[in-house]
């Protein structure tokens, strides 16, 4: 019975062995949309942290997908500042999974005071990080 069992055991191993053997492994899909090592879609925080690079960060989070900007004021605007929040929602490269919220203040007599953004501006804002993440893609596809 030993004999038999052992016999069993190593048929088991020689035909697992020879599964491996004889053809190569398919190569990882590095552009596919839902590329990533951190939480979130890094197509969408590499673009979502190029679009923003010009404004000073106060909190990124890779794992939980949010960017918050500090107070950024335009040098031809210096009565007007904004700040900007992005979070990244999934890790698929989908325009769903991504929301831009902006503040903007206008300084009134040395106070800033809340003004409202246009939301024509925080669509810009996802449309330009879309576009550079697709374009992130892209380029991981062509290398």
């Amino acid at each position: 019975m030993n004999r038999l069992l052992r016999a069993a055991i190593l048929g088991s191993l020689a035909l697992s062995i020879a599964a491996c053997g004889g053809k190569d492994r398919p190569k990882a899909d590095l552009a596919a949309s839902q590329v990533t090592t951190i939480g979130v879609n890094s197509y969408l925080w590499r673009a979502s942290l190029d679009t923003l690079s010009f404004m000073p960060l106060l909190q990124t989070d890779s794992n939980g997908g949010v960017i918050v900007t500090d107070w950024y004021v335009n040098p031809n605007t210096p009565t007007e500042r904004m700040k900007v929040t992005v979070t990244i929602l999934d890790k698929d490269l989908r325009a769903d999974a991504l929301r831009v919220a902006a503040l903007r203040e206008i300084n009134t007599s040395g106070a800033w005071v809340a003004a409202p953004v246009q939301a024509a501006t925080v669509q810009k804002l996802e449309d330009i990080i879309l576009t550079r993440a697709r374009d992130l893609r892209r380029s991981a596809l062509t290398d």
